[in-house]
């Protein structure tokens, strides 16, 4: 059952269906793991790039992402709404900056990014907290994707 705000997006405007990751974000359990999953066939796509065409698609996400979670924020009518969810694609994306090729490194990144999105450590917390709207929605997560970057890197620096 999708809630009632998220009936208020309109799915048909690419927007809309971007915030919500293609629909992910409307499941009515776990939106913003869901999200994250639907990060992945995305970062797949474009994994085989060098880095620093990576990152500028990922910076180019993260500008648009902030007009992208607002539109959603305005639609909605309420700030930071769970089923908003492409801040975790985006998010997913700066963990995976030069991560090993395999599965078992998109799995990590997955847990990784999951883990610093839901348990918001320091500073993470202290930003989603003061800083609202499109850029903070997207704000948060880049952060807990380099939190989990910098992990991805140091466990492939370790184990390779």
């Amino acid at each position: 059952m999708i809630k009632p705000e998220l009936k208020r997006l309109n799915l048909k405007n690419p927007i809309h269906l971007l915030a919500v990751g293609f629909g992910a974000g409307l499941s009515p359990k776990a939106p913003g793991t869901m999200g994250t999953l639907v990060a992945i066939p995305l970062y797949l796509l474009v994994s085989g790039l060098s880095t620093p065409w990576f990152v500028a698609l990922l910076v180019l996400g993260f500008v648009a992402g902030i007009h992208i979670c607002q539109s959603a924020t305005d639609a909605i009518g309420m700030d930071d709404h769970g089923g908003i969810v492409w801040d975790e694609v985006i998010g997913f994306g700066v963990t995976m900056i030069a991560a090993p090729a395999g599965w078992i490194w998109i799995l990590a990144g997955f847990l990784l990014f999951r883990l610093f999105d839901v348990l918001k450590p320091w500073p993470i917390s202290w930003f989603d907290r003061r800083i609202h709207g499109g850029i903070g929605i997207m704000l948060d997560d880049v952060i807990a994707g380099l939190f989990a970057l910098l992990c991805m890197q140091l466990l492939a620096n370790w184990l390779i």
